[in-house]
């Protein structure tokens, strides 16, 4: 699973400011980058069905045991919403003890302008 592909949840409104976040987290051994790849099905059906999520994009390296992810909101209330819920939640907290280094962006766009591209992504992460 190298990208899972820019996903539309909700079309948001054109020239909206939209609320983008990214992540990139790496973990300790190749057996968490295994077990972040067996949570992803559920937290990526979440995702698509998430109130205020206007699309998201994930970027694994498994075998650099690296993750990158990408997704934009209506606000930043909708994706804490997202984050604290469902199957995010339990997954995200499951993980914590294999992470071995995580970094978070977020900044305002246009809706007109998503996807947000890769290499934005990580320039605003590295």
């Amino acid at each position: 699973m190298p990208t899972l592909p820019w996903t539309v949840p909700n079309r948001p409104p054109r020239a909206t400011e939209v609320h983008v976040f990214a992540s990139r987290f790496e973990t300790r051994t190749l057996w968490g980058a295994l077990t972040f790849l067996v949570r992803t099905p559920g937290v990526w059906r979440q995702v698509k069905s998430a109130p205020g999520a206007y699309g998201a994009s994930l970027k694994a390296e498994p075998f650099k045991r690296t993750f990158w992810t990408l997704s934009a909101w209506e606000s930043p209330e909708a994706l804490k919403t997202f984050a604290r819920s469902g199957t995010h939640a339990p997954a995200s907290r499951g993980l914590s003890a294999q992470m071995q280094g995580s970094k978070f962006a977020s900044w305002p766009a246009s809706s007109d302008e998503l996807p947000v591209s890769w290499a934005e992504v990580r320039r605003r992460l590295t």
